[in-house]
C-alpha cells in the first residue's frame, strides 16, 4: 500500500513538472513588479529554430504577425488565408472582422485552431486556448458599423502568453479600452498597435492606449502612409526609444528588457520558403 502511494505521489509529481516546463508562468494579469527582461537577438528566418526561452515574432503584412515558439508552435495574427509563397500551417489564427483584410470565411480545414474574434452580433465570442507550450485569449472590444452604428463586442484583442512573456496584437482597435477592458488585458510586454490614425482610431487616442498599456516594446502595424508612421513615432518619442530597423523579424525573451520602453518599426515581408 505504501509503495503504491509513493508511485503514485511520483509519478503526480513528475506531471506537475512536466507542466511547469511546458510553459512559464506568465504576469500578464495582477502584476506587481516590473517585467523581468526581454533580449533582442540576432535576425534569423521563420525557419529556423527559435531560441530556448525566447519568441520570434515577424510583421507579415498589414496587421498579420506570425508569432513563434521555441517548441515549434505557430500563430498567426488577424488571419486573412493568404501569408506568401510557404507551405507552413499555422497552428492557431486569429481574425477580426472589422474589415475583409483582417478576416477569411474560409481558413484551411488543416489550421487546428482558426479563432474568430466575434460571435453573434453584439455578443462576442470568448477564447481560453491552451496549447501547453502558448496560452491563447482575447479581450473583446466594440467596432463601428455601417451607418454611424456600432457592433458590441465586434472585434478582439487576442494576447498570447508564452515564455512567461505577454503579447498583445490590438487588432482593429476603434475605442480605447474601459477599465474592465485593460484589466482583462493586463500587462503586456509586447504590443502590436495599428497606427493608421483613422481607420482605427485618431493617433492621439491610440498614444494614450500605449501610454497605459505601459509595454516595453511596441510594433506598429497597419499604416498606409510613412507620415501617419512618422507622427505616430513622433508623439511617443519622448517617453519610447525609436529601434528602425529593416528586418521584418524580431526575437524575444524575458532576459534582458531595455533601459527605456522601446518602439521597434519591423519592416512587412510575406512567408516564403527557402529554394
Amino acid at each position: 500500500m505504501i509503495r503504491t502511494v509513493l508511485t503514485l505521489a511520483l509519478a503526480l509529481s513528475a506531471t506537475v513538472l512536466h507542466a511547469q516546463q511546458v510553459r512559464r508562468p506568465s504576469h500578464c494579469i495582477a502584476i506587481a513588479d516590473a517585467a523581468p527582461g526581454l533580449e533582442y537577438v540576432q535576425k534569423a528566418g521563420f525557419h529556423d529554430p527559435v531560441p530556448d526561452y525566447s519568441v520570434r515574432i515577424s510583421y507579415i503584412a498589414h496587421a498579420s504577425f506570425l508569432i513563434q515558439t521555441a517548441g515549434g508552435l505557430n500563430a498567426v495574427t488577424d488571419f486573412t488565408g493568404f501569408i506568401g509563397n510557404t507551405t507552413l500551417i499555422p497552428d492557431v489564427v486569429t481574425m477580426n472582422h472589422a474589415h475583409d483584410t483582417h478576416w477569411t470565411a474560409n481558413p484551411d480545414p488543416a489550421i487546428p485552431h482558426a479563432l474568430p474574434g466575434w460571435g453573434p452580433f453584439g455578443e462576442g465570442i470568448e477564447h481560453h486556448l491552451d496549447l501547453g507550450e502558448m496560452l491563447v485569449r482575447n479581450v473583446s472590444t466594440d467596432i463601428r458599423s455601417q451607418f454611424g452604428g456600432r457592433e458590441d463586442k465586434g472585434n478582439s484583442i487576442f494576447v498570447f502568453e508564452v515564455e512567461g512573456l505577454c503579447i498583445g496584437h490590438l487588432g482593429h482597435l476603434h475605442h480605447v479600452p474601459n477599465d474592465q477592458q485593460f484589466a482583462a488585458l493586463g500587462r503586456l510586454d509586447v504590443v502590436m498597435v495599428p497606427v493608421d490614425g483613422g481607420y482605427t482610431m485618431e493617433l492621439a487616442a491610440m498614444m494614450g492606449v500605449v501610454a497605459r498599456l505601459k509595454s516595453s516594446v511596441v510594433i506598429p502595424m497597419h499604416w498606409f502612409s510613412d507620415s501617419t508612421l512618422e507622427t505616430f513615432l513622433s508623439g511617443v518619442s519622448d517617453v519610447f526609444a525609436i529601434d528602425r530597423r529593416p528586418d521584418s523579424s524580431l526575437e524575444v525573451s524575458l532576459r534582458d528588457l531595455p533601459p527605456r520602453p522601446t518602439v521597434v518599426v519591423l519592416q512587412p515581408q510575406w512567408l516564403r520558403d527557402p529554394g
